[in-house]
């Protein structure tokens, strides 16, 4: 998907589970590049360079507040 931006990178599916939910619920038009080859290697992470949030231009202010509230928020980080 040429022109999506960069925004995160994740090791782990379990590190942005809530993200993504709440990516939806706001119609924002995103995918998880590396997600499925993860899913099947997860060790791999690091040498394919993690699984990496990829937001619409359009989308982009909007997904960096989300982001934000996601990352300030001690109650839905995970351990």
């Amino acid at each position: 998907m040429n022109g999506y931006i960069k925004l995160a990178v994740f090791n782990f599916q379990y590190e942005y589970a809530v993200l993504q939910l709440l990516l939806e619920q706001a119609d924002i038009q995103f995918f998880f590049q590396n997600e499925t080859a993860l899913g099947v290697m997860p060790f791999y992470a690091n040498a394919i360079g993690g699984i990496i949030l990829k937001v619409h231009p359009e989308d982009v202010i909007e997904a960096k507040e989300i982001l934000a509230n996601f990352n300030a928020r001690e109650n839905l980080r995970t351990v």
